[in-house]
Parts: C-alpha cells; structure tokens; sequence
C-alpha cells in the first residue's frame, strides 16, 4: 500500500495506556505493509505523560509525513497535537471517520484510543485513513481558516 499524494514518512508515539495498540500497530500493520515509519515511543507500559509523545511526534510531522498518536482514549493526544499550528489531528472511532477526516479535513495524525482497541477495526481504520485523498476544493477554503 502507498501513502497518499506526497506523504512518504508515518511517525507513531503513544503513552503507556496506547503502547500495546502502538506495538501491535507496528508489528501487524506498518511493517508488513513496508511503509517508511518511525516509532517515536514510549516503549513500555510504564506510566508517563502523553503530552510528551504528542509534542515529539508533531515536531516531526512536516509536509512529508503523517503521524498516528494513541493514548487510553485518544482524546488527550488529540487535544495536545492540535496546539500545533500545522497538525491536524483527528481522533477516529471507526473505517468511515477516518475517511471523512483525510477527505474534509486533510488530516495529517489520526488520533486511537488504546483501551479497548478491536484489532479488526483497527486496520480498517488506518486503511481508510492512509488511502483516502484529500477533496482540496470547498474544503481547502475551510481548512485555511484554522
């Protein structure tokens, strides 16, 4: 499978409560597609802050790349990734949410909760996620606006 359009890099950070979502991601899904991908952390299950996670990957996110971030419910690494002025993360539930994000909004992280994760999900979700092409037209006037 190839990224979208001109993204050639996937950056993937979480906090304790993501890291086995994070590592199944790595091993069943980013390795055996062969994408170009670098885990920015954590790397246990040790308790730590996600805000940190989140800060490290959105510095690594450029025009080039695309990033997941997870956490126990995904809603505090969106928050924290959305401080920076050129991420837009979304924090995805389902294949269709995570369509309409890379589609409307020209999301470039997608946001997981780690707890519960379905793994059937999960994949279909970042398939979606990573095939989808933004719209630009309409959407691309709503998007200078943030």
């Amino acid at each position: 499978m190839k990224l979208p359009g001109k993204y050639k890099t996937i950056y993937i950070a979480s906090d304790h409560a993501g890291f086995r979502l994070k590592s199944f991601i790595i091993e069943e899904y980013l390795a055996k597609k062969k994408f170009n991908f670098f885990d920015l952390g954590t790397n246990s299950d040790k308790s730590v802050d996600y805000p940190k996670f989140a800060k490290k990957l959105c510095k690594n996110i450029n025009k080039y790349s695309m990033g997941i971030l997870i956490c126990g419910s995904g809603i505090g690494v969106s928050i924290s990734a959305n401080r920076h002025k050129h991420i837009r993360a979304s924090l995805c539930h389902n294949a269709q949410t995570a369509k309409m994000t890379r589609k409307h909004n020209n999301s470039n992280v997608i946001c997981l909760k780690g707890r519960p994760f379905v793994k059937k999900n999960i994949f279909a979700m970042l398939n979606a996620y990573f095939k989808t092409e933004f719209d630009k037209g309409r959407h691309l006037r709503r998007i200078s606006q943030l």
